[in-house]
């Protein structure tokens, strides 16, 4: 029987869950634009360690590269640099669609909410995909339990799952490592969010995608692929 990770709390939700062609510049603005655009480029690089992942059956053209992420604590933040660190010393990884941009995380925020990495659609900010990350638990609770508790701390989470037309969740085992991840998927108003949830290294690990109502119908299946990529790296991968 699992163990509750959380203090009892007044529940949120019932414990019950039911189951465009780019326009040509003249030339003289894309010489003036060179210079700054490889220097993004740069420094984008210099701050994610990214590789490329190829798209899954069914979506398209879109294009992935996978994220590294370290987990590490707000008094660590910022203090291990170089792309090789980061990756030896990663914790979880996902895939981020090409063209999203990273909103730099601030050590108040790290420390204060947990999260660790964000990354968002330049055309449509609320389209993103974030993780947070909370030290201190060893395994999971009931799933109604685990979701009931992260909305304590994310009012728009709450107000979410309050208007939601329909929440559902599962649970899957990664058959290569046995890891015990927890999926939600909330239906609300002109919004969609998926969660996946997992505990290891004895910190709990919820990863976000969310989108209004009219991306969620256009990049389903690149949304989902974005969920589906999530997991933890083991100390031996």
């Amino acid at each position: 029987m699992a163990t509750k990770i959380f203090s009892p709390t007044p529940s949120v939700i019932s414990s019950t869950l039911a189951t465009t062609k780019t326009p040509v510049l003249p030339k003289a603005i894309v010489s003036r634009c060179l210079g700054t655009s490889l220097s993004a480029v740069v420094a984008a690089t210099a701050v994610l360690t990214m590789v490329p992942a190829l798209p899954a059956a069914g979506e398209g053209n879109q294009a992935y590269k996978l994220y590294y992420g370290t987990a590490a604590s707000a008094a660590n933040y910022g203090g291990y640099g170089g792309n090789s660190d980061r990756k030896t010393s990663a914790e979880y990884v996902y895939d981020v669609p090409e063209g999203w941009k990273e909103r730099l995380v601030s050590k108040v925020e790290k420390g204060t909410n947990g999260t660790d990495s964000e990354f968002y659609n330049p055309k449509k900010r609320t389209e993103k995909e974030y993780l947070t990350f909370l030290s201190g638990f060893r395994q999971l609770a009931p799933r109604d339990v685990i979701l009931n508790n992260l909305a304590l701390s994310d009012v728009e989470l709450q107000d979410l799952i309050a208007g939601a037309d329909k929440v559902v969740s599962e649970e899957k085992k990664d058959e290569e490592t046995g890891q015990v991840y927890y999926l939600y998927e909330i239906d609300g108003v002109g919004k969609h969010s998926l969660i996946t949830v997992t505990c290891a290294k004895n910190k709990l690990y919820a990863h976000f995608v969310n989108a209004p109502a009219p991306e969620w119908n256009r990049d389903q299946d690149t949304l989902t692929h974005l969920r589906d990529s999530f997991k933890t790296v083991s100390s031996s991968s």
